[in-house]
């Protein structure tokens, strides 16, 4: 269960941090995107990214 925990809370922190690059413009990959340069997926890609840690630091205890 500690690795299922683990797997997903990396699979979610890579996601959320994918998003928020995406989002700021960081990382314009696809290139046709429409995530690109739209600050509300800042937002979900952070919530989504500090769900993950938190999945993370459950996991590990």
């Amino acid at each position: 269960m500690k690795l299922l925990g683990m797997l997903i809370g990396i699979v979610a922190l890579a996601a959320g941090l994918l998003f928020v690059g995406q989002g700021s413009g960081f990382i314009p990959w696809p290139a046709t995107s429409f995530m690109i340069d739209q600050s509300r997926w800042i937002y979900y890609g952070g919530g989504i990214a500090i769900a993950g840690l938190v999945l993370i630091i459950l996991a590990r205890r």
